[in-house]
């Protein structure tokens, strides 16, 4: 049976009278790599504060490595990077990574965590002198040097240019393919998909969707229809049986259909003329969009 490293049952939290976190359920298998999706305001920070013994529930258990997360024993197998980080600004940067590692047993050498991090050539630069994109990675760097049995990682590449975030990806893969386990959110829709097993989307502080990626995209029943044509006649394409939505992409026309076939066959029908037709599977982004865009409550993150 596999451990359950994190849990959450019935978990809420309260701020006066806004609901931050309704009645969630959530489970952390060991060697998972867990996404969080969700909008500002849908209770992604408030759960894993809860988790990680920063924060209490008004109501319902949180429970880490099998009991609570504000024993501090029990937090030595957790790496974590916040939302938020304030370093040190006159410590170098090896001075930083040497004094986390101090905290666990069998920490990395500072040298291989900077390497894996890309900061290498920072480690005697003085934090406070580092640019946001490098504080960002050093932050994270920091949640991976007790070699933790659970990474729970904050929206951790916000920030970062394309290159920066992609040498933390490749971080975070060998962390979990060496058997580490990653619970993680992120504003950015490719990096859930480019990382995660398992997606759990969140709205208004509730568990909106909870599955895989490809599952999640499942739960948007439609197919995108896309092509190209000179100045078609937007109200006979929104009037094709079968057609859901109609978007405009550039030079592209967009229509969403739960039947791709029949609504490409309606379009044939229609006469009208088009070219470079594309059919396709709804992405991660539509389906989050599409069950997300209705939560309207006033929690927050």
């Amino acid at each position: 049976m596999t451990e359950i490293l994190a849990r959450a049952l019935g978990a809420s939290r309260r701020y006066g009278d806004v609901v931050a976190l309704d009645n969630v359920d959530l489970d952390v298998p060991a060697g998972s790599m867990i996404g969080l999706l969700g909008p500002n305001g849908a209770g992604k920070s408030t759960l894993l504060n809860l988790l990680v013994g920063l924060r209490r529930p008004t109501s319902g258990s949180v429970e880490l490595f099998g009991g609570p997360p504000l024993d501090a024993s029990r937090r030595q197998g957790l790496g974590m990077t916040p939302q938020q980080t304030g370093l040190p600004p006159t410590l170098r940067v090896n001075e930083v990574v040497d004094f986390v590692a101090a905290h666990y047993p069998d920490p990395m050498p500072v040298d291989e965590v900077l390497a894996q991090f890309g900061l290498s050539d920072k480690a005697r630069k003085q934090t406070g002198a580092l640019s946001g994109g490098q504080q960002r990675r050093l932050a994270v760097a920091l949640a991976f040097v007790g070699r933790p049995r659970l990474a729970v990682l904050d929206e951790p590449t916000t920030g970062l240019d394309v290159g920066a975030r992609r040498t933390l990806w490749d971080a975070i893969r060998t962390f979990h393919a060496d058997g580490g386990t990653v619970l993680l959110t992120s504003h950015y829709l490719e990096e859930i998909e480019a990382l995660a097993q398992r997606v759990v989307v969140l709205g208004g502080g509730k568990v909106l969707a909870d599955g895989s990626v490809a599952e999640i995209r499942g739960q948007l029943a439609r197919s995108t229809v896309s092509f190209r044509a000179d100045s078609p006649d937007i109200s006979k394409l929104n009037a094709l049986p079968g057609a859901v939505a109609y978007r405009r992409d550039g030079e592209r026309h967009v229509l969403q259909a739960a039947d791709a076939d029949e609504l490409v066959r309606q379009l044939v029908i229609s006469g009208m003329e088009f070219h470079d037709l594309e059919v396709r599977a709804a992405s991660l982004e539509e389906a989050f969009l599409a069950l997300t865009t209705t939560e309207k409550t006033g929690a927050t993150r």
